[in-house]
């Protein structure tokens, strides 16, 4: 049964697809010239993803199931919105690509097998719920070992961080120790309109993905900002407070776990 938060949030996010809010906005023709390219900039995939078995984890929108497609690769999607996923059905079939697309919360997959998938990608989404750790257990379990899992998250810090600019800089409000979502923000790039949001620390993050049995492989903290951006823009708060934090981590053999213990 869907606690409420997940409701709210696959009410939130249906309402934003409708509206191909921000994250919510199909992968353009251009993406589509390079899919690979315009998916992993890092180049963590290597040269070609072609066959491997790809889940997409809350990962709905019409972007990221069709560029990884797109670039050869046998895609499931699964996202807690209907409506998101009915983006990335219109852009597979406008495409001609195949996907399998699944309506689930990113912290109970039964419907997937153990060891099923050579790489998940998670776009930010982890902050709506409010315990990481189920959701790092289940995707250890579905990728197979040795596989990889790429992920992307809102930093503590972002989230502790006031939105509109106090003086010179930015106040941190938010303690970083705290149970319950945040608070409701003003509209921002950082915030999506209508969701509950959850501050998890690096401990839960960084942690837990080591602690479900991965390997942190590289970790990167996108730039967004821009030295002569407006101040209370994006671009601005960005200079002050890293928005986002990319982590790549590969799933432990059984064998290599036991030699290091």
């Amino acid at each position: 049964m869907a606690s409420t938060e997940q409701e709210q949030n696959a009410r939130a996010w249906d309402a934003l697809a409708k509206h191909q809010a921000g994250l919510a906005t199909p992968a353009s023709d251009a993406d589509f010239r390079n899919p690979l390219q315009a998916v992993d900039p890092r180049g963590w995939l290597g040269e070609s993803i072609a066959g491997s078995k790809v889940l997409c984890l809350a990962a709905g929108g019409g972007r990221q199931s069709a560029l990884y497609a797109a670039a050869g690769a046998q895609v499931t999607v699964v996202d807690i919105s209907g409506e998101m996923l009915a983006l990335d059905r219109q852009v597979a079939a406008a495409r001609s690509l195949a996907i399998r697309a699944i309506q689930a919360s990113m912290d109970a997959l039964p419907m997937l097998a153990d060891d099923e998938f050579d790489v998940v990608i998670q776009p930010v989404s982890t902050c709506y719920v409010a315990d990481v750790g189920p959701v790092f257990r289940e995707v250890a379990r579905v990728t197979r070992p040795g596989g990889l899992y790429i992920s992307q998250h809102k930093t503590p810090t972002s989230l502790q961080t006031e939105i509109r600019p106090a003086g010179e800089g930015y106040r941190l409000s938010e303690p970083y120790y705290r149970e319950g979502p945040l608070p409701a923000a003003p509209p921002c790039r950082t915030r999506e309109p209508g969701t509950l949001e959850f501050l998890h620390r690096w401990e839960e993050l960084i942690g837990g993905i080591c602690r479900a049995g991965f390997s942190v492989e590289d970790l990167v903290e996108p730039l967004h900002a821009k030295p002569q951006a407006a101040v209370g823009t994006f671009g601005h708060r960005s200079g002050f407070v890293a928005p986002y934090v990319r982590v790549k981590a590969r799933r432990i053999d059984v064998g290599s776990k036991n030699l290091i213990l």
